[in-house]
Parts: C-alpha cells; sequence; structure tokens
C-alpha cells in the first residue's frame, strides 16, 4: 500500500511524505512536546507553531475560548523567534525521520523575506509554510492573504529568498479563495494550504464584555470543517499545485473527504487538544479504509469526489 505524497513536485528539493497526515501549525508546538505520548515518526509531516523574525509575547490573555463544536484562539502568535528556532529546534529536528516544515509570520513582505532567507540550507528544516492569514494579529498576518496582489508579493519575495519548498497558507476571511491562490501559485508557491481559522468573538454576559482579551480570535474545530471542505474543493480545481486541507479535521473519515475533494495532504489541528494521538489515529484509520476498499494507491482517492 502506497501513502506517500509528493507536496513539491515543481521544486528541486522536493518534499516527499511517507503518507499524507501532519499537524497544523500552532497546535503541536515544535513537535518536541508530544514526542513522549507517541511515535511522532509516523506522521507524514509535522508544522511548527509560527514563528517571526523575532520572540512574541503574544496576545493578552485570555486567549482561548471554547464554543459550540468548536475553540476561538487568539495566541498572538507567541514564539521564540527564527534565531532560537534555529539554534534550539532546528538541530533536534535533523535527527527525525519526519519532515518538519516551518509556519513563518512577518509584518511586512521584507520580513518574510529575511525570515525565509534564514531558514534556508538550515539541517532540520524541511519546507516553509508562509502564513498569509493569521486572523488575530495587529499587523500582518491575513491583510497579506486579503487580495491577490499582495498575496503575490508576499509569496514571491519568499521564493525569492529560499530555496526550500515554500507551502502558502491561505485565508477564509477574503472575497475569492480561489483568486488568491491563483494568485500565489502563479508567483511561484509550490504548494497551498487552507483554510486557516475564520474570524469570531464570544462576549461574556455577565461581564458585558469580550471573553477574549485582543477581542476576536481564529475559530477552528468540527464548526468550520464544511466550510474548509467546500474551500479545498474549489481551489484544487482553481491551480495545478498540491492542495492541503486543513480546518475541522478531527477523524479519519473527515480526513477521507477532504482527500476527496482533491488534497493531497490534510493537518489535524484543534482536535490534538482533546487527543493528542488524533493525527496518528486518523493516520491509521485512512489505512483501515484503503485496505476495505481495496485501494493500493493513496492518489486513486486524491479528487475522486470531484465531477
Amino acid at each position: 500500500m502506497n501513502l506517500s505524497v509528493q507536496l513539491a513536485p515543481k521544486n528541486k528539493q522536493g518534499l516527499l511524505l511517507t503518507n499524507p497526515v501532519m499537524t497544523a501549525s500552532g497546535t503541536f508546538g515544535y513537535g518536541t512536546e508530544y514526542s513522549r505520548l507517541f511515535d511522532i515518526q509516523k506522521l507524514g509531516a509535522i508544522v511548527c507553531k509560527g514563528t517571526t523574525l523575532n520572540h512574541k509575547d503574544g496576545n493578552p490573555q485570555p486567549r482561548i475560548v471554547e464554543t459550540a463544536s468548536g475553540l476561538l484562539n487568539s495566541i498572538g502568535l507567541q514564539n521564540i523567534g527564527v534565531n532560537a528556532l534555529i539554534k534550539e529546534k532546528a538541530p533536534l529536528w535533523a535527527s527525525w525521520q519526519v519532515p518538519v516544515i516551518v509556519n513563518i509570520a512577518g509584518e511586512t513582505i521584507d520580513e518574510y523575506a529575511r525570515i525565509a532567507n534564514e531558514l534556508d540550507g538550515v539541517a532540520g528544516i524541511r519546507a516553509i509554510e508562509v502564513n498569509i492569514s493569521c486572523p488575530n494579529i495587529k499587523a500582518g498576518g491575513a491583510e497579506f492573504g486579503a487580495n491577490p496582489k499582495s498575496a503575490a508579493e508576499v509569496t514571491a519575495a519568499v521564493k525569492t529568498a529560499t530555496s526550500l519548498p515554500v507551502l502558502v497558507k491561505l485565508t477564509i476571511n477574503t472575497s475569492d479563495i480561489a483568486e488568491i491562490a491563483m494568485a500565489v501559485a502563479e508567483a511561484g508557491a509550490d504548494a497551498i494550504s487552507l483554510i486557516n481559522t475564520l474570524r469570531g468573538m464570544a462576549i461574556d454576559i455577565i461581564m458585558r464584555r469580550p471573553l477574549l482579551g485582543n477581542i476576536i480570535g481564529g475559530l477552528s474545530g468540527p464548526a468550520i470543517k464544511p466550510v474548509a471542505l467546500h474551500m479545498v474543493y474549489k481551489v484544487a480545481g482553481a491551480v495545478d499545485v498540491p492542495v492541503i486541507g486543513c480546518g475541522g479535521i478531527t477523524t479519519a473519515s473527515d480526513a477521507i473527504e477532504f482527500i476527496m475533494a482533491g488534497a493531497s495532504a490534510v493537518q489535524v489541528g484543534t482536535a490534538i487538544f482533546t487527543n493528542p494521538r488524533a493525527p496518528l489515529d486518523i493516520l491509521e484509520g485512512i489505512e483501515q479504509f484503503m485496505k476495505k476498499e481495496g485501494i493500493e494507491d493513496i492518489a486513486e482517492l486524491v479528487g475522486a469526489a470531484r465531477y
């Protein structure tokens, strides 16, 4: 049975995964936090938490609020910064079998390019995921993913700064996600991941104030799955690069739906908070489904539900 997927077929280095199950940025830390709970080397890839040029403390507390079938988060890209990541995390990743992809974010196009350049050629880092979709920071993030021109400019700048495969993570908070996807693909993106969280908020009716310290946050979890699935279906039909599906994936059935919609791989995020083994459980479920259906290659399922 062949579960391997190539996420950067146009890149000289390529990005070959042994299977299509990845972790989503911001939900799996740097991978080290979960290595004691299960064999993370069995995963297709790990995407580390969002990394900025300098250390960030993130948004004010509270940062997380549970909602109906979902989760609102307003972490604000708290992270150690790119230099500390290269010094403290990359050497360990270099000893791992599972590929590690670094999610990056910036407040300016130049910052994105500088981070990408710092990561270029660093052992242990296999690819970059460009975050132009974070909805809960005051500058950068989703601002760049809101229109085709700025999304393409960021993508082109990052591609120029690094030889690593470049994935671009898109936001639903835009008028036409397919148009954005086509723009970043034309600008050189090796693959496109979607979706990031949806903007949302919650209010404490007793205190009469927003529950999140940042007022707004990003909604994730099962509540957004139908929206994410539709966006993956739409984008997969519009671009000629691999698509990575993300948004509310909790079970193997969820993952298979995204793959049948046209995703070459999937990212598991919020489900990890309630079940740390969720990515591995999903991988095992995909394998069981393929055995039951007599499917020898995962490629047979990619886009199987498309007309």
